[in-house]
C-alpha cells in the first residue's frame, strides 16, 4: 500500500447558486485557486465507481455504516494521460484516500474484465484491488461526471470545492463509448455541492467565510446519487 497521510475531515453542503456566488466572493479574497485548473478556474472530473453484485458500497452508504470503503478510477478533462485508481476509506466525517496511477491500457483492461495483470503488479494498492475484484466480485457500476471549482488555503491544508453538473451514465457498461448517454443526477439542477476538507483544524477565518444561513452539513454521496437509475 502507498504511504498514507492521516485521515482528513470532509463536510458536504448542498447550496443554491446564489449561495455559491456569495461564498465564492468572500473566499477569493483569502483562498487561492487550485493551480491545476483551467483559465475558468474549473476542471471536469470523471470517475468509474466499482461495486459488487450485492451493491455492498452502495448499501453501506444507505445504511449509514460508520466505517466503509469504495474504489474508483478517476481522470480529468477527458485526458487519459493521467488516470488514477483510488481507494477511499471513511470513518464518520473523516476520510483517507490512497491512489495509484494506471496506464490507459490498464484502465481499458479493467473496464473489460481483463484483470489478471494486476495480480503481479508492483503496486500494493493495485494488487489489493485485484484480490477484492476476484473475491468480492467488484465490477465497474457507473460513470460519474461533474465540474469542480476548487480553492485552497495553506494553513490546515484546506480545500473548499464547488461541484456542479453532476451526471451519471445511463444503462451502459461501455463507459468510454463516445455515444454513451448520461443524465443529470442532481435533485435540482441549479443546486451545487460545496465540500470543505482539511487536516487537523479548520482556520477560524475559513469557518466564518463559508457560513450560509439555514444550510447544514449533510451526508451526500455522488456515487449514491448516481445509482438512482440502476
Amino acid at each position: 500500500m502507498p504511504d498514507a497521510v492521516f485521515y482528513r475531515h470532509e463536510y458536504k453542503y448542498v447550496i443554491s447558486y446564489a449561495d455559491y456566488l456569495a461564498v465564492k466572493s468572500r473566499l477569493k479574497h483569502v483562498m487561492t485557486a487550485d493551480p491545476h485548473t483551467g483559465p475558468d478556474g474549473r476542471y471536469l472530473i470523471r470517475s468509474v465507481y466499482f461495486d459488487n453484485y450485492n451493491d455492498k458500497a452502495l448499501r453501506e452508504k444507505i445504511d449509514g455504516i460508520g466505517k466503509r470503503e469504495k474504489y474508483r478510477i478517476r481522470f480529468y478533462n477527458d485526458d487519459l494521460s493521467f488516470i488514477s485508481l483510488e481507494k477511499k476509506m471513511k470513518i464518520g466525517s473523516r476520510c483517507l484516500k490512497y491512489s495509484e496511477c494506471l496506464s490507459e491500457n490498464e484502465f481499458n483492461d479493467i473496464l473489460h474484465g481483463n484483470i489478471d495483470f494486476m495480480r503481479w503488479h508492483s503496486s500494493d494498492l493495485i494488487k489489493e484491488f485485484y484480490v477484492k475484484s476476484r473475491y468480492q466480485g467488484l465490477k465497474p457500476r457507473v460513470l460519474v461526471s461533474y465540474v469542480r471549482e476548487p480553492f485552497i488555503y495553506k494553513a490546515g491544508n484546506v480545500r473548499v470545492t464547488f461541484d456542479t453538473d453532476l451526471r451519471t451514465s445511463l444503462f451502459t457498461r461501455n463507459f468510454m463509448d463516445e455515444n454513451s448517454r448520461s443524465v443529470s443526477a442532481a435533485d435540482t439542477p441549479q443546486d451545487m455541492l460545496m465540500e470543505v476538507k482539511y487536516d487537523a483544524f479548520l482556520p477560524e477565518i475559513i469557518q466564518d467565510l463559508i457560513q450560509i444561513p439555514d444550510v447544514r452539513q449533510q451526508a451526500f454521496s455522488k456515487y449514491g446519487a448516481s445509482r438512482r437509475f440502476g
